[in-house]
């Protein structure tokens, strides 16, 4: 019975060493990772100055820079049509005719002619169509020349100035660009739509651009060079304020540093930055939302090389 109760005593105090000992373990090993400092993986630019074209974008139509219109001598009905859309014709040709007959009085017909030479771009009558004396039966263009007309909203004309250069794309032609550039911009604004009309010259004649085709317009608004631009979503706020984090380099160990910046012009996915950083800076441009200043990162990729 006296050997039996020295047994338990000597477990339980066995007992009592192995807890002090594991908890005393956990303890500094809950004290050890308490003190250990997250390192943030993140990807990272170089900065490399690079050119920058802030721009705008419209839409327009293909018209020609001149075009006549034709009206008859007289009024009554279309009786013959001798052209069609697309048709050349030289001047003082008969493009038409109208019968100025009325029940009871019989007349001629009263020949329609070209007032210029050119490409008939509108004739929308057919024979039969009553015409009058200020009736348009047809247009003649010049198609030598062509020209692109659009309306700027009035927030954007102060981006506007005579010359400008623009890119044209269309539809029918994927993946290629046509020169052209701002000719004439109106002195005056739509009151009803808000807008200014705007027409722009094709630098080159290209047979495959037509009248009445749809252009896209990419015009150049500003263009600069030698600029500091991080990808757009780089830039950090807090109370008001703009920052990037830049990479630290410390040996085997980078931090970031959360520097103040000053903002341009955003063009597409690109923001410029005037002030704060240069060219060789290494900016966090992913992963930045989990960082502090001085906080460790591991750099697992870096773009603008």
């Amino acid at each position: 019975m006296k050997k039996s109760l020295v047994l338990s005593v000597v477990a339980a105090a066995a007992f009592a060493v192995c807890l002090t000992g594991c908890g005393a373990k956990k303890a500094a090993a809950e004290k050890g990772s308490g003190d250990a400092e997250p390192v943030f993986a993140v990807n990272t630019y170089k900065i490399v100055p690079t050119s920058l074209d802030d721009y705008l974008e419209f839409g327009g139509d293909v018209d020609t820079v001149s075009a006549v219109s034709v009206m008859p001598d007289t009024a009554g009905k279309i009786s013959r049509i001798n052209v069609k859309v697309g048709d050349r014709v030289t001047k003082d040709q008969i493009i038409a005719a109208v019968d100025a007959s009325r029940p009871g009085m019989v007349f001629a017909d009263s020949p329609v002619r070209a007032p210029v030479s050119g490409t008939i771009t509108y004739f929308p009558g057919v024979i039969g169509t009553s015409v009058s004396q200020s009736s348009v039966i047809a247009k003649i263009s010049s198609t030598n020349e062509l020209e692109i007309q659009t309306a700027v909203p009035e927030r954007f004309i102060s981006r506007i100035s005579m010359n400008q250069k623009a890119v044209l794309t269309f539809s029918a032609y994927p993946g290629e660009t046509f020169a052209a550039h701002i000719k004439e911009v109106s002195p005056v604004l739509d009151s009803n739509t808000r807008t200014m009309t705007v027409k722009l010259a094709i630098d080159k004649r290209d047979a495959r651009i037509k009248i009445g085709m749809y252009a896209k317009i990419h015009l150049v608004t500003e263009h600069k060079q030698n600029v500091t631009v991080v990808p757009y979503g780089t830039v950090v706020t807090q109370n008001g304020e703009t920052y990037v984090f830049k990479v630290m380099h410390n040996g085997a160990e980078n931090t970031v540093s959360l520097v103040p910046v000053q903002l341009g012009i955003r063009v597409d996915n690109f923001q410029e930055i005037l002030e704060g950083i240069k060219e060789g800076d290494e900016i966090v441009i992913k992963g930045q939302s989990l960082l502090s200043n001085g906080a460790k990162v591991n750099v697992v990729s870096v773009a603008g090389n």
